[in-house]
């Protein structure tokens, strides 16, 4: 008896080791924060405002039905912003492009499988040249494409702006000149540490909002005719504020990034497609 116990307890220990194993192995890995305001009231706003930017997975609506296979081929950026053409390139764009498409359940081909044809795969479709287009589905398992896939960013503007604040010099200037003309000592003491306090509050707000606007285009890969496209907006917003008074000063900014806002208006376009051409 004593043997099958001791047997159960050895089972039961393994078991036990095992399950703790299996957790840990499949916990996603976590990372310290070696700043050196971690946990602080600025670390706190900061990355408040960030968790606002992470990723965020969309469940697509039909993502239990596989769709047609696709090639996501570069778009048009038609944006004279230097800022937007700096950060991005078509590729990028794509990039997004092909990583939400495989998550609403399409098979996507990696450009990276047409190598050099890349350029001249491009320039067929976006020609509409339907002879080179079909020479080039010939090959490998560009066969199996039904659809390509472009993203083109269409606008990227600051459409509106706003500011507002408060200066307490002038006012402060005012109690130090009326505690002079108090006709006391201690007026004019107490009108110069009034005019001083009053002096160094301060408060400041900007806001600007921008619109940035993308189309996508869906094509049939052998005939290069355009099946079906789409448009949607986002609005980005960056603000800032600052405040202080004597002596002590506060200031944050933030908003979403050109990424975060390109990924975005990527999962509107393949939720769209999801929804009406799967």
């Amino acid at each position: 008896m004593r043997n099958d116990a001791s047997i159960n307890c050895a089972r039961y220990l393994l078991g036990a080791a095992l399950l703790a194993v299996t957790s840990m192995a499949s916990a996603q890995p976590t990372f310290g924060n070696p700043s050196p305001t971690a946990g602080k009231e600025t670390s706190q706003a900061a990355n408040a405002s960030a968790d606002q930017s992470l990723y965020q997975q969309v469940t697509y609506t039909n993502v239990s039905k596989k769709g047609p296979a696709v090639i996501v081929i570069p778009g048009e950026i038609k944006s004279n912003n230097a800022t937007f053409l700096q950060k991005f390139t078509s590729n990028n764009i794509a990039d997004f492009g092909e990583l939400e498409l495989g998550n609403a359940n399409f098979p996507v081909l990696e450009r990276s499988n047409l190598g050099p044809l890349l350029k001249e795969f491009e320039l067929a479709y976006n020609l509409g040249d339907q002879d080179s287009a079909r020479k080039m589905l010939r090959m490998g398992k560009l066969k199996t494409t039904k659809y390509v896939v472009k993203f083109d960013i269409l606008k990227t503007e600051q459409v509106a702006s706003a500011q507002q604040g408060f200066d307490g010099r002038t006012i402060g200037n005012m109690v130090g000149i009326l505690g002079a003309f108090s006709g006391s000592r201690g007026g004019a003491e107490a009108g110069a540490l009034g005019g001083t306090a009053v002096g160094s509050v301060h408060n400041n707000e900007a806001t600007s909002v921008w619109v940035i606007g993308m189309r996508y285009k869906i094509i049939n890969a052998e005939t290069t005719e355009q099946v079906a496209t789409g448009y949607t907006e986002e609005k980005m917003e960056i603000g800032a504020v600052s405040s202080g008074a004597m002596g002590v000063s506060k200031s944050q900014q933030g908003g979403l990034s050109l990424d975060t806002m390109v990924q975005r208006l990527v999962q509107k376009s393949v939720w769209e497609i999801d929804n009406k051409y799967k």
